[in-house]
């Protein structure tokens, strides 16, 4: 039997997937439906949010921007970019709301004036004549600071805290001074348009930038330095506009300084409405490092699969030969996971909580995850650098030691440590790979017949103790009867053909326990008893699967119909609502999007068109 997530979400609360998102590479916005910014974390992903009404619809704090009269509303982005546009349809007329945050080369920002961060709102009315309510109430140190608001004339409206200044411009006339929050009533005739700048300065005097021309400068630098981004793309096969806009996703979420990508860019969106299934999701993670480095590459981002490559040698040279689980953008520590009791949760759902205690679990499969970005992003003629073999060997020789042992696993149980077969699998992936590499040349140093020893023994524990004979299938753990999704990444990493008779009873048991219907996979069956949705990337997995298994027509059936739970401008979270196909958990998602782009690049290779699979050769 099937458990459904009991959703409780009021009329008034936005559904996650109502939402969109802008972001430049350090920071990202979540945009509503109805215009009004809900989350924004300046100066990076991890910093405390400036508007946070997602999370407490009372003390939370937005920025809106909309009719004063009630409109349906139509969005997109323009075309390659994060750029979002947002249409209001009134009888008396239409307006549209550009909202994004500038970003274009550095040689460029050179030579205008270009503030560190810049979230720039335009709106225009394209027929008759629309009456705009603006109501900008930002609510600093998430949600505990109502902040003084203060009229600095030509130099805009500021916040001063410390040596960091917010400014809003505008031509607009707001009311509100030396309060918390500023309001604005105003009209717009067709062919009227009116922005507003907000920036954000570390150090003073900040940048004050120009309004009129500068504007429509600095969207289309945008529109621009997106789309530059987008022709480096080499994808061309069915599902371009999934594919290129989970790639845009993955730009949003990386951060420009240092590489990192960070597995969502908020916190505390629940998995389960009304439970304490809330995380922060603000860091990176090097579980998602193998996916990551597949996508990227195989859609052709040399320099951003780089970039990544760079940052997680640079996160683990200083605790080598042990990985951490999660590091923030610059590699470090994250902070200690805490609760925010005062702010109430998305629909109720609390604990609101910031950091992640994930940072200090023990996940062995990060070992192979890490080795197998590696391998990836050298294939295989590239020289390994002295730094990267070092890693590798210290790998080798962690791996070797400790495989045996407990963790707590992909799916980050917080109750006990378990011999979880997908930590065993990447355990072997890691030696596996490593192996390989020094069969290659390319790796020097590492005690050959150890690793070979231990890469068989793992291979040994995984066929004769994480396949269950009375249920037929590859379960979650070393004599478990738990049946799990990632089983299905044993035919992903080459571990075992996906036509070999194990694996299709694996994936039959699957289907019965986990599939409620085509297009939906939960993670596992503990997922049925928390409430959990579907887990979406766990169905992107099944398309591989499939992919691999030679059955192509069912792979593409199941492909698009999971597309289809995508929202109106192609955006995942982590998990979808059985019932009623709503997103749910943090928004928009990086692991869900490495799916959509893996599953595709699996399809377009046995039409030729993409690399050989992963686990091939």
């Amino acid at each position: 039997m099937v458990c459904k997530t009991i959703l409780n979400v009021s009329a008034s609360t936005p559904k996650i997937n109502d939402y969109a998102v802008i972001g430049d590479g350090r920071s990202v916005a979540l945009v509503s439906r109805n215009g009004s910014i809900d989350w924004l974390c300046w100066p990076r992903f991890d910093s405390a949010s400036i508007f946070q009404k997602i999370l407490d619809p009372e003390i939370g704090g937005t920025w809106s921007i909309r009719p004063a009269q009630q409109s349906q509303t139509t969005r997109r982005y323009i075309d390659n970019t994060n750029v979002l546009e947002t249409g209001f349809h009134l009888d008396s007329g239409r307006i549209v709301l550009t909202d994004f945050m500038a970003v274009t080369s550095e040689e460029k920002k050179r030579a205008i004036l270009w503030p560190e961060h810049e979230l720039i709102r335009q709106i225009r009315c394209d027929s008759g004549e629309v009456r705009l309510v603006v109501d900008f109430s930002p609510r600093l140190d998430y949600g505990r600071v109502a902040p003084i608001i203060k009229n600095g004339g030509n130099f805009g409206w500021q916040i001063e805290i410390g040596t960091c200044v917010f400014t809003l411009r505008s031509d607009v006339d707001f009311a509100g001074q030396n309060s918390a929050a500023l309001f604005a009533n105003f009209t717009l005739k067709a062919g009227e348009a009116v922005a507003f700048s907000f920036t954000y300065g570390s150090e003073g005097p900040a940048v004050i930038p120009p309004l009129g021309d500068s504007i429509t400068e600095k969207l289309n630098l945008t529109i621009d330095w997106w789309r530059r981004w987008v022709e480096k793309a080499n994808y061309d096969g069915p599902y371009s506009r999934h594919v290129l806009r989970s790639a845009l996703v993955l730009k949003l979420l990386s951060y420009a300084p240092s590489g990192a990508i960070v597995a969502a860019p908020t916190t505390s969106l629940p998995e389960s409405i009304g439970s304490d299934l809330n995380w922060d999701y603000r860091f990176a993670w090097l579980r998602d490092a193998a996916f990551t480095v597949h996508a990227l590459f195989g859609l052709g981002y040399k320099d951003d699969g780089e970039a990544f490559v760079n940052w997680l040698l640079h996160a683990t040279r200083l605790t080598r030969p042990k990985l951490r689980v999660v590091y923030d953008v610059f590699g470090e520590r994250p902070p200690p996971e805490r609760e925010l009791p005062y702010l109430n949760g998305y629909a109720n759902s609390h604990p609101v909580r910031i950091g992640n205690a994930a940072s200090e679990q023990v996940q062995l499969d990060i070992y192979g995850e890490v080795v197998e970005a590696v391998s990836h992003f050298i294939g295989e003629n590239k020289k390994l650098d002295r730094d990267m073999q070092k890693m590798l060997r210290q790998c080798a020789e962690y791996v070797c030691a400790h495989w045996r042992e407990p963790d707590n696993g992909i799916w980050e149980y917080r109750d006990k440590q378990r011999h979880y077969t997908h930590s065993r699998l990447m355990c072997w992936v890691a030696l596996d790979r490593i192996l390989n590499m020094q069969m290659r040349g390319q790796l020097r140093g590492i005690d050959v017949a150890k690793c070979e020893a231990e890469r068989l023994r793992i291979r040994q524990e995984i066929e004769q103790h994480a396949w269950n004979p009375k249920l037929q299938t590859y379960v979650h753990a070393c004599g478990s009867d738990v049946v799990d999704a990632s089983a299905l990444l044993l035919a992903y990493h080459g571990f075992e053909q996906a036509n070999s008779e194990r694996m299709q009873r694996t994936h039959q048991r699957i289907r019965q326990r986990l599939i409620p219907r085509a297009g939906l996979v939960y993670r596992n069956e503990r997922s049925l008893q928390l409430r959990e949705g579907a887990f979406a990337i766990c169905s992107f997995w099944e398309v591989d699967f499939l992919t691999r298994a030679g059955k192509f027509g069912e792979a593409r059936e199941i492909f698009e119909t999971t597309l289809s739970y995508a929202n109106d401008v192609d955006l995942f979270a982590e998990e979808i609502d059985v019932r009623t196909g709503d997103a749910l958990g943090n928004f928009p998602q990086a692991f869900t999007h490495l799916g959509v782009i893996n599953a595709a690049l699996a399809l377009d290779a046995t039409e030729g068109r993409a690399p050989n699979l992963i686990g091939e050769s």
